[in-house]
């Protein structure tokens, strides 16, 4: 269409997506984000935001010298469940506002097809760098040199995308799979950056590097870049939540109402399984959220031992819960043999299926191979949950007697029943 903004693929860097998540929930304190308390004692330091780091705070550093550094210093330990919850969410929040093609597998990275208008927006609502070019990689580099709440454009064409090139630094090189330990041997030799490499041949190139690393390199330099997404799977979050007339303060109140939410989550799950539990509780003084994660297969009785100790992670009950919300998060199919050695392929294609279309696939059941009839020996029911489905290749009753027949037959039955009941 004449005059329309053509879509780019844009990258948003948020990452460490830990550092990140904390940073979004506390603005405007300096953060740090701890490791888990080692068999030595004390947790310390993984991640730093600037205000931290400005005030002396180091990544390795002990939480108590932390604080002593820093007294304003708001540390914790991010665990991993709810790191990945958010990261669900917001994923299914790019689909829903900005793209039907988004990409996120790597926590803290997200690429996705966007106009240069739309992801000045985004830039600007998440705050957050973002690269927008013509292929994945290329968009990956330019993000790292935007800065935060920016967006770092590469125009299509192989002159502007050299010309960025040329200036792409030595560390940048990650993108492409170049290791910390083979970029410093490249800085050792004088290497600084993209434009020194490319003076190399292709055989210098793979002999240093090794014949996989140097091969991805090669391709790189020669145009073969990543230049679609694909289409992403909207439903993979499942929320419910409840409104209170008055607050909830107690554990029997909260039971009550995960009783009347989970049944519906379950029976939107489909035969899926859920990676995570997600309880977020909205108070007068905010909204507080923990995370679980969920082991397979799920039940009624399990669901609601795992929604309680995560409504205890909250700490909401004290202060009253005006609104209560359970989320399912990570859904997947379960696994499923379809054949003794089945390839990657077969099952790829089965699961992409089941995505998209949940009731297409149906399996057979048997009953009884060596009955008489074809009704009496198999059955047709849903691939995910194993109900029954008719289908229009469901076997039907080859005879159905008439009336007179039936009665026949019926009384046939009582004389037998009662001769048989005779001493």
């Amino acid at each position: 269409m004449a005059g329309r903004t053509p879509s780019l693929i844009a990258c948003v860097l948020l990452s460490p997506w830990p550092l990140e998540l904390l940073q979004r929930r506390h603005p405007g304190v300096p953060v740090a984000v701890l490791s888990e308390e080692g068999s030595g004692g004390g947790r310390r330091v993984l991640h730093v935001s600037p205000g931290a780091r400005d005030a002396g705070v180091k990544v390795g550093m002990r939480d108590t010298a932390a604080l002593s550094r820093c007294p304003e210093l708001h540390a914790e330990t991010m665990n991993a469940p709810l790191a990945a919850a958010a990261w669900n969410e917001l994923l299914e929040q790019m689909y829903v506002r900005y793209s039907d093609r988004v990409e996120g597998r790597t926590p803290g990275l997200i690429f996705l097809k966007l106009s240069l208008g739309a992801a000045r927006d985004l830039a600007a609502a998440l705050q957050a760098p973002v690269g927008l070019a013509g292929s994945l990689e290329v968009a990956h580099l330019a993000a790292l040199r935007a800065k935060a709440g920016e967006v770092r454009e590469v125009h299509p064409g192989e002159q502007a995308e050299q010309a960025f090139l040329n200036l792409v630094p030595l560390e940048h090189l990650q993108v492409l799979g170049l290791s910390p330990a083979q970029a410093e041997r490249l800085r050792f030799l004088g290497v600084t950056g993209l434009a020194d490499l490319c003076k190399w041949s292709a055989a210098q190139r793979e002999a240093f590097l090794g014949v996989d690393m140097g091969t991805q390199v090669n391709r790189f330099l020669k145009g073969h870049r990543t230049e679609q997404l694909p289409r992403y799977v909207p439903g993979q979050i499942l929320e419910a939540s409840l409104d209170t007339d008055a607050p909830l303060l107690n554990s029997l109140e909260a039971d009550a109402a995960f009783q009347e939410l989970l049944p519906g989550l379950m029976t939107g799950l489909r035969g899926r399984t859920a990676a995570y539990l997600t309880v977020r509780c909205d108070t007068l003084g905010g909204s507080l959220t923990a995370t679980r994660k969920l082991k397979w297969p799920l039940d009624s009785g399990g669901l609601m031992r795992v929604a309680g100790l995560a409504l205890e992670d909250t700490g909401a009950l004290a202060i009253g819960i005006d609104r209560l919300s359970v989320q399912f998060s990570g859904l997947q199919q379960p696994s499923r043999m379809v054949g003794l050695w089945a390839g990657l392929a077969d099952l790829d294609v089965t699961r992409n299926v089941l995505d998209r279309f949940p009731d297409a696939l149906v399996r057979v059941r048997w009953l009884d191979p060596w009955a008489y009839t074809t009704n009496a020996m198999y059955e047709w029911v849903d691939w995910q949950t194993g109900e029954v489905r008719p289908t229009p290749m469901t076997p039907q009753m080859t005879w159905t007697p008439t009336r007179a027949q039936a009665r026949e037959k019926a009384v046939d039955r009582i004389l037998a029943f009662f001769e048989g009941a005779q001493p």
